[in-house]
């Protein structure tokens, strides 16, 4: 990445408007936060990127592999739901990675129209894999931080997400928690649905 410079020095009060930076639509302190996302962001996923190139794969399938394997035996349906995308992309993508050995479509039993997703062991050790390279860089970053950050980050991200969603959000997260601590889910059962 070539050298940023910045040829201005921070504001001195961060809470006060810089107009010429933002037009006078946002404090500084917020812009400073943006760009902190977008790098944060950059960074957090360019670790996975490095290997899901060599797979031929890209974002899309990484998060297939990481919500297959926190709701094993979810829906199709579910995970439209979760990952806001067009059926068709994800159409697409599932079946690079059923083609590719990752991912198990099972007919539901209930309802054999229903498509149950579930992690080949090949997937699951993709999706391990994953987990543990974004789990260190957390961990470093977390490290940086004062004693008791992590809860501090964890309220600073559900406010992040739109209000109306937050609720079913964290209850996705806890069952799968929970899901994991007892040894897995029930095939079929369907994650709560952010919307």
């Amino acid at each position: 990445m070539a050298d940023i410079n910045v040829s201005q020095p921070p504001h001195a009060n961060a809470a006060d408007p810089d107009p010429a930076a933002a037009g006078d639509a946002a404090p500084r302190s917020q812009i400073d936060l943006i760009e902190l996302l977008f790098f944060a962001y950059r960074n957090f996923v360019s670790d996975p990127d490095k290997v899901l190139q060599g797979y031929g794969f890209g974002r899309a399938h990484h998060r297939v592999l990481h919500f297959v394997n926190r709701h094993p035996g979810m829906r199709v349906t579910d995970l439209l739901d979760i990952l806001r995308i067009t059926k068709q992309s994800l159409g697409r993508v599932l079946r690079e990675l059923v083609d590719g050995g990752f991912v198990d479509s099972r007919a539901g039993s209930s309802d054999r129209r229903q498509r149950l997703l579930h992690l080949t062991p090949k997937g699951a050790a993709l999706a391990r894999d994953f987990v543990a390279i974004q789990s260190q860089r957390i961990e470093k970053a977390l490290a940086a931080c004062s004693p008791g950050a992590r809860e501090d980050v964890r309220r600073f991200l559900v406010a992040m997400i739109d209000a109306e969603d937050q609720a079913a959000v964290e209850k996705l997260i806890v069952r799968a928690d929970l899901a994991a601590v007892s040894g897995g889910t029930r095939p079929g059962k369907a994650p709560a649905r952010p919307r």
